[in-house]
């Protein structure tokens, strides 16, 4: 076949598995790998054509650490504070120590059991944070500081390959040298970043804006020419599309350029993980299945046991942590990057990048399950889980303890913007409100609006039982997810609730399950606004 050919065959194979792969919840790099290997000289042979491939490949890896740099949201690691980098520091330690002393059981040599040990270490923030919109837990507390410790693990990804820059095959040959000129590099590199970033990217991008294409033409130009910058001075291109993404993240247009660059970043990764698939060597595949699952049986039960570790011995409930280290359970696809940067390097052989994918297959596979299913698991555990809590969990502690002279005559889950205009709306009516929701920025901008509220989330069950329900007359969720509601409703009949219990419906459907379960009232909040908006209208137009 003709280069178009097999490029043709591969599309849509591609979207044939994929599109198996979303029926089966799992991430779609699943299905790409699979597709390398139907592909590969392995099986069907249909793809001679590489140096293409590996062309596109290394764009799709510059664009992910473009945008990686673009979303890297230091907010978020300010907002979680000590908790975010002493999580995430101490997790990626504990794992590679623990990880390196496993792979040398298995028999792996030095370097190669170091750089598998460093994958790891590393977790999915394209999955995680795919998963975790899915759920709707984005902005729970757990869903927040595993993001914070994916920022971390990301940070480390780029000083990881920042560091195999002094290995380069084109650096000098002298280690202190290449050290010095590192430094140099980067320091000059950095102040003209600087410059960059507060004089003329803004204006530039200004009037780059006036225009979606142009702007998105830009940032690719702008994410490839820093690479190739790089990769002209001995570093690697990973860094300078890194660097390149960076240099516009504290832009308003940022938002703008990521999801522009998204759905680019994702088709041209699929022609990674094609190659990825294409290029693996199955003559030690045979004799690396047993590695490949004990290393796996470790990222998925040991990884998490660490995080919960961590996390309990931060100060946070068992349920938190049990959640967070579920999240982390799989390894990234920088794993796979960096362990095919190191054969690149030949560091490393092939058949380590071989067993680190075999891994990554593992445990992404059964990982994506495991965190779908996050909250049955947890029910099923929770009484082995108490170990690993504080005796008093602190920092959750006095959010889940509302004052005693709180005692509020309506309880409101959820504090997004319905729920507190509703609670306020009430609070005005002369009800005392505590208001409970799962999402810290939602919290504060609830005690910003002078609002009684309370860290909690609906899916935690022992959480109830520190709520002050005997006195609240009723209890009101905002919550949007059906699935949520009914675990609340549940939940909340076990404990003999005497009060009414109120639902909202924002789907067709969920009002009348919500009358079929047995909730006393259900809010629309969609047809409610639109009826009082139309009898607005109406009078104002019925005026002479």
């Amino acid at each position: 076949m003709s280069l178009f050919q097999e490029v043709a065959a591969l599309l849509a194979l591609s979207a044939l598995f994929g599109g198996l792969a979303v029926k089966l919840r799992q991430p779609l790099i699943i299905a790409y790998i699979f597709v390398g290997i139907l592909a590969g000289p392995a099986v069907l042979g249909l793809s001679s054509e590489h140096e293409q491939f590996e062309l596109l490949a290394e764009i799709g890896i510059t664009m992910l650490l473009f945008v990686v740099g673009l979303k890297l949201d230091m907010r978020l690691i300010r907002s979680l504070g000590r908790v975010a980098l002493t999580a995430g520091l101490v997790q990626i330690a504990f794992t590679l120590l623990l990880g390196y002393g496993l792979c040398r059981l298995l028999g792996l040599e030095g370097l190669e059991a170091l750089y598998v040990a460093v994958a790891l270490s590393f977790s999915s923030t394209v999955i995680i944070v795919k998963l975790l919109s899915d759920k709707g837990d984005i902005d729970s507390l757990y869903g927040r500081i595993a993001m914070g410790i994916l920022i971390v693990q990301d940070i480390a990804v780029v000083l990881a390959m920042l560091l195999l820059n002094l290995f380069h095959p084109g650096a000098a040959a002298d280690g202190g040298t290449r050290l010095a000129w590192l430094a140099g590099l980067l320091l000059a590199g950095g102040v003209a970043l600087y410059f960059l970033m507060g004089r003329i990217l803004p204006r530039l991008l200004a009037s780059m804006s006036r225009s979606p294409e142009l702007l998105m033409l830009f940032a690719v130009a702008w994410g490839t020419l820093l690479a190739g910058i790089a990769e002209s001075l001995g570093l690697s291109k990973e860094l300078g599309a890194f660097l390149a993404g960076f240099s516009l993240a504290s832009t308003t247009l940022r938002e703008a350029i990521a999801s522009r660059l998204t759905s680019l970043r994702d088709f041209l990764l699929l022609f990674f993980f094609l190659f990825l698939g294409i290029q693996l060597d199955f003559s030690h595949m045979q004799a690396q299945l047993w590695q490949a699952g004990a290393l796996s049986l470790f990222v998925l039960l040991g990884k998490p046991l660490i995080v919960v570790l961590i996390i309990g011995g931060l100060g946070f409930r068992k349920r938190t942590g049990f959640l967070t280290g579920l999240t982390l359970a799989q390894i990234s696809e920088f794993s796979i990057i960096l362990v095919a940067i190191g054969v690149g390097l030949r560091q490393v052989s092939p058949s380590a990048l071989g067993l680190t994918t075999l891994v990554g297959l593992i445990t992404i596979t059964l990982s994506t399950y495991m965190i779908l299913y996050a909250q049955p698991l947890f029910a099923r555990l929770s009484p082995w889980l108490g170990m690993f809590e504080r005796q008093i969990p602190h920092r959750e502690n006095a959010a889940d303890n509302p004052p005693d002279d709180a005692r509020p005559d309506i309880i409101i889950y959820g504090m997004g913007r319905y729920g507190r205009q509703l609670a306020r709306q009430l609070e005005l009516g002369g009800m005392r409100v505590l208001g409970v929701d799962f999402d810290p920025e939602a919290l504060v901008l609830a005690r910003k609006a002078e609002l009684n509220v309370c860290y909690g989330d609906a899916e935690d069950v022992d959480f109830l039982a520190h709520l002050p329900l005997q006195q609240a007359r009723a209890l009101v969720s905002t919550i949007p997810q059906r699935e949520v509601n009914a675990i609340l409703l549940r939940a909340v009949r076990r404990l003999s609730f005497a009060g009414q219990i109120s639902l909202s419906a924002f789907r067709d459907g969920d009002a009348e399950a919500f009358h079929h379960a047995g909730a006393a009232n259900v809010l629309r909040p969609y047809t409610d606004a639109a009826e009082f908006a139309a009898r607005r209208l109406l009078d104002e137009i019925a005026k002479p």
